[in-house]
This record gives structure tokens, C-alpha cells and sequence, in this order.
């Protein structure tokens, strides 16, 4: 992974918090938007965490995330920056970032649970990356990009964590996904009540562009099973 932030106390902080949720991660630390931007056209990291400041350059975090959009498409980026969060959090999900945290308002185990948060979506990309559907499938949807997916053609309004169950289920279609393998893409309330919740968000949205819609199925005390041709 790489951790580009400018300030070295900073960077070093991350890094050991980052070390203590997941001892396993090799981590690349860059402190200048050249630097890092020379490491991303070179290497593909599967999480970026990174400051918008660097230096005397305001915005070069900006910079970076389109140059990740456009040379490295769906890789989860954190966003850390002491800029508020009120104004750079929604420029920010516009530009297609995991998250945003705004330093001196969160605290180490916040900042683990979000890194987290974003460690799992960069496994999921690995692990849906040779399931997508085709470009003629029924269902198309991104939910790495956090983009409305669309059922048949017709634009469907899910938010984030459905889209991620819903993604899951239809990777695996004609299998049983449990109840404990959709709690690895809630992010918060993992219990039975709360993925049913989801589940059912998703059918109402796909049932407002097809009142015909029946491919998710229950199974009793299990979880959930996609059955193609409902």
C-alpha cells in the first residue's frame, strides 16, 4: 500500500496504526506529490491512503486521486487532510475516494476502523476483479466507484453497502451467501436484522424498475441465494 502525507510525524504516526490493523502490508511512504506520483504510475497499490496538502501545493492530493482514476481505476484511496471535512468530504466522494477523515477529529481507533473499512473493499476488487459481469449482463453495477448500478438498462438508486451485497450476491449467483460473509461487507450493524434490512432496500429498488423482480432468494436460517431468471 502507499501512505503519501508530507509531514513526517504524521506519516509515521499512520504508518504504525496501519501496521497494528494489519500486520502483513508493506508500506510504501512518499512525501511529495512527485514522488508519489512517479510511484503510482509504477507500482499498482491496492490502498492509498494520502494527505491533500503536500508541500506548498494546496491541492496536490487532488492531483494524485485523478491521476489514480485514470491510471489505476477503482483502487480504494483514504483521504487524511486537515482541510474541513464539511467542505472536502463531498468533493472528495465526487472524486470517487473511499473516505474522509479530517485530522485532529478522529482518534487511532477510528482511523483503524476505516482503514479497515478500506482493506476490505481493496480485497474485494481482487477477489470480484475476474467475476464482473459481461457488458451484455442484466445487471451491471461498480460498487468499488461507488456508481448507480443499473437492472436491465434502468438506473437503480442503492446506497453504498447495498450495492456492496448486492455485488457480492450476484458474483456468486446460484450459491447460498451466508449471513457471516455479507457481515464482511457491512460496515457498521453486523447482525441478521440488518443485512435482511439491505437485502430488502435492494429489492424494492430493483422491483421499482421491475415490478417482476424475484432472483434473490431467502434461505431459511442460511442467508441469501441470486436464482438468475426471476
Amino acid at each position: 500500500m502507499a501512505l503519501i502525507e508530507d509531514d513526517l510525524p504524521t506519516s509515521t504516526q499512520l504508518a504504525g496504526w496501519i501496521r497494528s490493523a494489519s500486520d502483513e502490508l508493506h508500506i510504501d511512504q512518499w512525501f511529495t506529490r512527485d514522488d508519489a506520483e512517479s510511484a503510482l504510475a509504477a507500482t499498482d497499490y491496492d490502498v492509498i491512503v494520502l494527505d491533500i496538502e503536500l508541500g506548498r501545493e494546496r491541492h496536490a492530493g487532488v492531483a494524485l486521486i485523478n491521476v489514480i482514476n485514470k491510471q489505476r481505476p477503482g483502487t480504494p484511496v483514504l483521504v487524511v487532510s486537515a482541510m474541513p471535512a464539511a467542505i472536502y468530504r463531498g468533493i472528495m466522494k465526487a472524486l470517487d475516494a473511499w473516505d474522509y477523515l479530517q485530522k485532529t477529529t478522529f482518534a487511532e481507533a477510528e482511523f483503524i476502523e476505516t482503514f479497515l473499512e478500506v482493506l476490505r473493499a481493496a480485497r474485494e476488487r481482487k477477489g470480484l476483479a475476474g467475476v464482473q459481469p459481461p457488458a451484455d449482463a442484466e445487471l451491471q453495477l461498480d460498487p468499488l466507484r461507488q456508481r448507480s448500478p443499473t437492472w436491465r438498462g434502468a438506473r437503480i438508486n442503492l446506497p453504498l453497502t447495498a450495492q456492496r451485497i448486492l455485488a457480492t450476491l450476484y458474483a456468486r449467483r446460484g450459491e447460498v451467501v451466508s449471513y457471516e460473509e455479507l457481515y464482511d461487507v457491512v460496515k457498521s450493524g453486523r447482525n441478521r436484522d440488518n443485512v435482511r434490512k439491505h437485502v430488502s432496500t435492494i429489492r424494492e429498488a430493483l422491483r421499482e424498475v421491475d415490478a417482476g423482480f424475484e432472483c434473490i432468494e431467502n434461505v431459511p436460517m442460511r442467508g441469501f441465494r441470486w436464482v438468475d431468471g426471476g
